[in-house]
């Protein structure tokens, strides 16, 4: 009698990717002891992007093209179009994506077997995330979950995200329900993470890699390594985008009513210098911690704050 194998959706969001999609698809393909189908939701490329892929699933049954729906503007809404448009039925878990990435043979593999055994809904992990000149570099995402902090930052890279089928399933319909106000989210991995969190569904961020993450200059979110991401961050910070993007999830996953929220959620100055001292419930890395506190107060003094 043969084994029955999890079913796993892949939902892959893709963009100009001919350099790369090739390698990511074989690395999906080649999962270990797991039921694969790929699911490609391709925003309007220059590349060729559209009809490779078209080519490749002709001769995959396992990978599906989701019809043209013109232009997403970036990965969130190109996601965000694969939960609601994906059946999810008939699968155990649904997986996230990106074009440029490689797995590890046991990546789904592992992701079903922690999500069973340690009978969470979610899973993401640690990556390796590497250059075109052979540099390598672990990013480490795998500190202690803490009260707060799906509302300020994602469960690591989206990427690395396998959750239940219930889970995916629970999103789609709080999705739906907001769709509108959801296309205003930037970060979908951090969207959901928040969704997850706050529903009460249980997430496990493992410490051990589960792919190999490609930095290029095209990456609409690489890894936070040295001064001049961290420099860029601030910039956004400062520019009030992200703090915006606080307000935004926090409302969107039903956290607004929240007496911790509500406390600072308007983010005026006063609200922002209070916020700054739950920097240790906001943040799960240290450095992220410390990082907070002085944004909080940066932008209260002299940052534009969130509207």
């Amino acid at each position: 009698m043969p084994v029955k194998h999890p079913k796993v959706a892949v939902l892959l969001a893709a963009y100009n990717g001919m350099q790369w999609i090739e390698e990511q698809l074989t690395s999906i393909l080649g999962q270990s002891t797991v039921d694969v189908t790929v699911y490609i939701s391709i925003d309007p490329s220059t590349d060729g992007t559209e009809a490779w892929c078209a080519a490749y699933a002709a001769k995959h049954p396992e990978v599906l093209v989701l019809p043209a729906a013109g232009s997403f503007g970036g990965a969130s809404r190109n996601f965000f179009r694969l939960i609601r448009d994906v059946d999810f039925e008939g699968y155990d878990f649904v997986a996230f994506a990106d074009q440029d990435d490689v797995w590890h043979t046991d990546k789904l593999q592992r992701a079903a077997h922690v999500i069973q055994t340690r009978q969470v809904d979610a899973y993401s992990s640690n990556v390796t995330a590497f250059w075109p000149d052979g540099k390598t570099h672990l990013l480490d995402k795998a500190q202690p979950q803490v009260e707060w902090d799906f509302l300020f930052e994602a469960a690591g890279p989206g990427c690395t995200y396998v959750m239940s089928k219930s889970l995916a399933e629970s999103l789609k319909t709080s999705m739906l329900g907001n769709w509108q106000l959801l296309q205003n989210v930037s970060l979908h991995d951090w969207y959901c993470y928040a969704f997850a969190r706050c529903h009460g569904f249980r997430w496990y961020i493992d410490p051990i890699p589960s792919m190999e993450y490609r930095q290029h200059e095209r990456n609409q979110v690489g890894a936070n390594t040295g001064l001049s991401p961290l420099i860029s961050r601030y910039k956004t910070i400062h520019a009030g985008w992200w703090f915006n993007q606080v307000q935004l999830i926090a409302r969107l996953v039903g956290q607004g009513n929240e007496p911790f929220v509500r406390a600072w959620l308007p983010l005026g100055r006063r609200q922002l210098m209070k916020l700054s001292f739950s920097a240790s419930k906001c943040r799960r890395r240290a450095r992220d911690k410390v990082f907070f506190f002085c944004i909080c107060w940066a932008t209260a003094l002299i940052g534009k704050r969130a509207k």
